[in-house]
Order: structure tokens, then sequence, then C-alpha cells
């Protein structure tokens, strides 16, 4: 199995995003799964000009000329694509989104239906699962509900959405002990899934853990 994440978030392999992709890869290291981890900010990804040429003129290809040709080889051979991104102005990262725009070359322009929702079809190869690796620096789970309406139609097999984001590289030693335990359930997480696709309730449990209340991180932030 091929696990791959790609990071969206700006601050890349320093960000509080790497912090939850690490525990997680490690995990899926554990179980033997081959891992990737892509920072797409050091990427070279133009933007989307919609002209459909993938589509029509060299099906399946992009005819932009940058980076994205590896990476969609990448994506299209990963059993499990993670898309990891911090929370900016309630959705994902522009980073991100430019990624996720210019994937367009994994689908065909035929419509499908399901459940009242209408989509392009997937293009003729087998579409990796989707897991969403995502913080916030506020308080509160709400931070996340735009996220998890954009990503909904890509059905994530796994949701990690982790609040109170500035705790993930904190240097007090008490808050460290709160956030290495919390890591370990993503760290068991990233097991499970490479092992069996799904995990247990007990540690969807611990990744919903608090690591600290909100009025004691809103104080926190607000130094």
């Amino acid at each position: 199995m091929k696990i791959t994440v790609f990071n969206g978030s700006p601050k890349g392999m320093y960000s509080n995003t790497e912090v939850l992709a690490q525990a997680f890869i490690e995990g899926a290291k554990q179980a033997g799964a081959e891992t990737a981890n892509v920072y797409l900010i050091n990427q070279d990804i133009k933007h989307c000009t919609g002209c459909f040429s993938c589509w029509f003129r060299t099906p399946g290809n992009c005819i932009i000329n940058d980076d994205m040709a590896e990476l969609l080889e990448i994506y299209k051979n990963s059993d499990i694509v993670c898309f990891g991104t911090p929370v900016y102005l309630w959705n994902m990262t522009a980073c991100l989104k430019n990624f996720l725009d210019r994937l367009i070359p994994v689908k065909s322009p035929n419509v499908q239906q399901n459940d009242g929702s209408f989509d392009m079809a997937d293009g003729h190869f087998k579409m990796p699962e989707v897991i969403i690796i995502s913080n916030a620096g506020f308080p509160g789970n709400n931070n996340f509900d735009t996220l998890k309406k954009v990503m909904e139609p890509a059905q994530p097999i796994l949701e990690i959405y982790r609040n109170c984001g500035m705790l993930l590289r904190a240097g007090d030693q008490r808050i460290q002990q709160i956030v290495s335990e919390y890591l370990s359930y993503v760290t068991q997480a990233g097991y499970q899934i490479a092992s069996d696709g799904k995990i247990t309730g007990d540690v969807a449990n611990g990744l919903n853990m608090e690591l600290m209340t909100v009025p004691e991180y809103v104080k926190y932030i607000s130094k």
C-alpha cells in the first residue's frame, strides 16, 4: 500500500500540519505502508486555465508544463492520498486549492449523478481513497465546517481535524506531554488505516481529545 500526503501549508515542513502528517505517516510505516510527503508550496504548480485540453485534446494530460505532471503520477499511483491543510479564512489554503484544481485530468467529461448530486466521472484508473488532515489556530470544531462541506464529495475515509493547533509545536513541557498523547492517537490512526482501512472507536475518540480548555487557550494565544 502507498500513502501520499499532499501538505498544503505555506510553511511546509515547519508547519503545524506537518506535525500531524508526520505522526500519521509514522503509524502507516509501522504497518508496512510505503509513504511519501509532498510539500506543495515547494512545487511549481500553475493555475488551471479551464481550457479542458486534458479532456478533449490530450486526454488525461494537462498541457501546462510544470510539476503537476509528476504530481499527477504520484497521485494516481497512491492507494490513499492525504490532503493536509491549516484552516485559512474558514477553508483550505490557496496552495492546496490550486493543487486540487489541477487534478481535473483524473476526471473524464462524462457527467454522473449520485443521490441527486452531479459530478464528472472518474478517469480510467482506480482513484485513491482520501483522508483529510487539518488544524485550526482557534478553539472549537466549527472552524472546520466549511472545509468539511467542501471535501464531502471526495467521500473521505478519515478526517482528522485538530483545533487549538498552535499547541502542536508549543515549547512548554506540560503542553508537550498532552500533545504527545494526542499524536499517539494520530499515529495509531495511520497504523490502523494502513492495516485495516478504518480506525477503532477508541482511536476516533482520542483524535477528538481536548488539548486545553477554551478559556486557557484563548489566554494562551492572546499573549
